[in-house]
Order: structure tokens, then sequence, then C-alpha cells
């Protein structure tokens, strides 16, 4: 319903997110027809405050669409020189040839960049083909017509209070109308969960399947940086714990990506994925590459891993989603932002097609098919079985069965397994605290581990307090009933912030606790919370983590 007290500015089209996905999308509209009137909103304080990503981006993506974004600066400054991967155990390792890789895991052509980076100099291609670009503004609500498809988003409401009245300066944000809208919110994002349910965008298809990645930025010993190097690793500390692996990038000016991802659907809800991580770095092989160097930023992030099979339908009476809200993370490659620009690029082509046919707030089938049958499918198709395997079946059996499929996949264009599927959600896969050990895990020592709350200053998050919440309790008895006596509360381990707590009072009674103003927006809890019990929505705009060269 349209509230009388905004006001309302048109669009051709209007994208939620300043990531790689919307982005792309605002700059192939305006290439298309420079008439257009594009707008992109981010929820950011400034365009790629909210970008984490390993990341080693295959280029093929920018080629695409800006085949001299070389001549035009891009800062893909850093090309990969040295590709590595390695099994770890606790005190050794095991390098596995190159030559035993399938092909598609080749690094060779690719760039170790800072994705927010990237999204910066984007938004100044944009900016400068007439693309209106306007950070810290969250889009809160979506706006339907009176046929119930999306027409619009509400952005810029500012100034709630606690219990969510408005306050005394308080400002109702403006409807943005589009004859198309384009959801790039990344992994889960609010508006794309609504769309989704709206519209049953995931009928017939698997169930998304989510990893944790959180990542630090290190300044190192120049004797020890090596520009250029790519090192990934799979075992401990995990073992039969959770899924998951590492990545180590030594990018330009001394410094590397250190970072670590651990697969959500883990059964043991002791599991701890920000311990796991601390942990991982006094290996011998990182303690020695990070022993005298500095930590200079820290972050977290949720990653859609479910591929093929989990891919929701796309389009929706009035718009699209891209990028991350559709899943388009290669998990074996663990690369997705060159997929993000595609998909970005296929929904601008379409609607400018629609556009020209005189059409609007219709369903874009054509950017449907394209994502499916085009670059996207063929990227993503042949691994489609990794991350199942995975699950199936432990890391040893994946690592032979999953590059024998991708062999095939590579070899005859098939696979011997057909499609597998994911079965449960990863928060229907959290299991019994009673059911399962619980784990001990070392104290962090303050040079290589840190403990949460300090790391989290080093993202740079900050919410205004007399806001509402973002995080939503579903039934708030739930999280001191069920979710802490069956499950043992396990979100006070899998948030990487610590933003969830259990605080026990004078009379011995434990009640929960949310600490907001932590909240990194990785997004963990909306995803791995025991009965789906913590809904994970906006806060006012330019809020949360500001990530620099991450």
């Amino acid at each position: 319903m349209t509230d009388s007290t905004r006001e309302a500015m048109e669009y051709d089209v209007v994208i939620v997110g300043a990531g790689p996905a919307g982005l792309s999308a605002a700059i192939r509209l305006k290439q298309l027809d420079s008439d257009l009137e594009v707008v992109v909103l981010e929820k950011g304080s400034e365009v790629g405050a909210h970008i984490l990503s390993g990341a080693v981006l295959d280029p093929s993506g920018l080629n695409a669409l800006i085949p001299d974004w070389k001549d035009r600066g891009a800062p893909l400054n850093v090309p990969v020189t040295d590709d590595r991967f390695y099994l770890l155990g606790e005190a050794g390792k095991m390098r596995v040839p190159n030559v035993a890789m399938p092909p598609l895991m080749n690094n060779h052509g690719n760039y170790i960049v800072s994705m927010g980076n990237v999204c910066r100099w984007m938004a100044e291609q944009a900016e400068e083909l007439g693309v209106e670009v306007f950070p810290g503004m969250s889009c809160s609500e979506l706006v339907y017509d009176e046929d119930g498809r999306v027409k619009g988003v509400v952005a810029g409401e500012f100034g709630r209070q606690a219990d969510g009245t408005p306050g005394p300066g308080y400002e109702p944000g403006m409807e943005l109308h589009g004859k198309y809208v384009f959801l790039g919110e990344g992994v889960r994002g609010s508006l794309t969960k609504e769309v989704m349910a709206k519209y049953d965008l995931s009928a017939g298809r698997d169930p998304q399947k989510f990893g944790l990645g959180m990542k630090e930025l290190w300044e190192i010993d120049p004797s020890k940086h090596q520009q250029g190097q790519v090192t990934h690793t799979m075992g401990w500390p995990l073992g039969k714990n959770a899924g998951g692996g590492s990545f180590i990038y030594h990018l330009d000016n001394n410094q590397v990506y250190v970072g670590f991802v651990v697969h959500l659907n883990y059964a043991n809800p002791h599991v701890y994925p920000y311990m796991e991580f601390q942990r991982f770095k006094h290996h011998p092989m990182l303690a020695e590459l990070l022993e005298g160097g500095k930590r200079l930023s820290y972050g977290a992030r949720a990653i859609a891993e479910g591929g093929w099979q989990s891919m929701p339908k796309a389009c929706f009476p009035g718009g699209a989603i891209l990028g991350c809200g559709v899943g388009l993370v290669n998990v074996p490659r663990i690369k997705g932002n060159h997929n993000a620009m595609l998909s970005g690029k296929a929904a601008a082509e379409a609607a400018h097609a629609a556009l020209q046919e005189g059409r609007a707030q219709d369903e874009l089938t054509t950017y449907e098919d394209e994502l499916r049958g085009g670059p996207v499918g063929r990227d993503l198709r042949p691994v489609r079985n990794v991350k199942p395997l995975w699950s199936k079946y432990g890391l040893g059996a994946s690592l032979a069965l999953g590059g024998l499929d991708m062999w095939t996949n590579t070899l005859f264009g098939g696979s011997v397994f057909g499609t597998l599927a994911h079965g449960k959600s990863d928060a229907e896969a959290t299991g019994r605290a009673a059911d399962h050990p619980e784990i001990a895990y070392p104290k962090p020592d303050g040079k290589l581990s840190f403990d949460r709350l300090t790391n989290v200053s080093y993202s740079g998050t900050n919410h205004e307090e007399s806001q509402p919440s973002h995080l939503q309790l579903i039934d708030p008895d739930r999280q001191t009933g069920e979710n802490l006596q069956t499950y043992a509360g396990p979100s006070a381990r899998y948030c990487p912030a610590g933003v969830y707590e259990y605080v026990e009072g004078d009379d011995g009674a434990k009640r929960f606790q949310i600490n907001f103003q932590n909240c990194v927006h990785c997004k963990t809890c909306d995803i791995k919370e025991p009965g789906g019990n913590i809904r994970w929505t906006v806060p006012q705009g330019g809020d949360g983590p500001n990530y620099p060269n991450m």
C-alpha cells in the first residue's frame, strides 16, 4: 500500500544493490540506450562498503561488459602467477598436483582483486553513463501494483525509534517506481526472500545451500610475500565436523587475504566457525607466513553454494533477481563474481528488449532462459554434483568422486551421477546437542588469532543504536526454549560477529540478547538458526560494515 506521506519518483529500471550484478545491469542498460532512466540504490555508506569476497576474479564477465576495462583503469592489478592446492593435517600438508585438477580449476588468466574496489570503479563507469547511484539508501519495502506485480521499492526511511515508532527527525523515505525492478541484494536479501515466497520461485528446485566465509586482510613481511600466488586448502582443522576450506591470496603492497569457509550444513551445533578460522591460522604453514605481520581488517558473509539445482526462477512479475540472490557461485572454483556480472548484463538486455516492445512489469522470461542456457549455466552445470557429493560422503570420497564428475563433464559433456539432490536446508541439518560432542577451542593468542569482538572492530561496522533492531525473532520464547535446550543455542557460536549471546540473570535463568550493533550483515543467522527463528532485515541506510580494500 502506498504511504501518502511519501513522494514517488519514476524510472525505467530500479536496481537494488550496487554489487557486481546490480552495477553490471545498470551499465549495460545505459550502453544499450543512453536515454533510459536507471537508478541504483545501495544500503552501504558508500559503494563497496558492504562488498566482501575472496577474491580471485575470472574476468570473463567484465570482458563481456566493458571490453576495454584495462584502458579504463579497472583495479585488476595482480594477475595470478602461481596456483596451489593443499590437503592439511594438524602439523603437515600434502600438495595436490595441478595436473590432477580439472582444467576448470586453473586460475591462469584470473586476477586477485578487492571486489569492493572493483565495485567502486564500476560505479564510476555507471555514473559516467548517466546512471544515478545513491549509497546510504536501504530498501526496506517492496511496492506492488493493484495486480500484485512489483512496481517499486521504498528507500531512505530514517529515524524510527527502538520501538518502531517515528522519532522526532523521522523521514518516511521515497517510493522509487520502475517499469522493472532488479534485486541485486546479494545472498539472502530481505526483498529477494519476499518475492521468492510471494511468487513461489523455488518451486521444483532444491533448497539453497550456504557457506560462511570469513576473511582477514594482513600486511606481512616483504620477504615472505609472493605477489600473485593463490593457495587453497582443505582438511584440518575442520575434519569431520564440517565441510569447508581456506584461501590465501597474495595481492600487491605486501598484503595477503586470508580466508576460511565453513559449509553451514554441519550437524554438530557445537561447531564454532569463527574459532575454526582462528585455529586454522596456527597451522605451521600459516603461522610462518603471518608471523611478524599485521592484521588490517576483518569481515564475514554468507555464500550461496547450492548451484545449478538450487537456482530459483530468476524473474517475477515486475522484475528479476540478480547475482548471489539466485546463487551463482561455482563451488569448486570458489568464484561467482563473473557470473554475477553476466547475470546483470543478461537481465539488462532482457529488460531493454521488453521496453523496446512497450512492455513493463511483466516477467522477463528471456532472462531466465539466458541465465540457464547461456555462459552462467554452462559454468555451473558441470560442477553441480560437487557440493552434494561432499555433503553426503565427506571430504575424502568427494575429492575422488567430485573430481571424476568434473573430468567426465569436461571430457564428455555429461555426468555419471546425473544431477544429485541437496536434501535438507542448512537449518534443518542442525542436530541435537546431546547427539554430538562439545568441541574445545584454544584461546586466541592476540597475535595470530583474535577474539570475535576485537576482530569486529576491524570491520568498521556501526549501527545507530536508537533504531529498531534489524534482527527479528519469529518466536522469542523459542530462543530460550527449544533452540537453547535442544540445540545448545548455536547462534552464540555460528555468528562471526558476536551478535547473539545468552546472558544469565540473577535467578540463574538465561535470556537471549541481540547486540545488533555488531552485525556485519553476513546473514548466517537467517540461514542456520533452527526453525528459521531469526529474520534478517535491512537497518537504516549507511549502517553496517565499512570494508576498505576487501
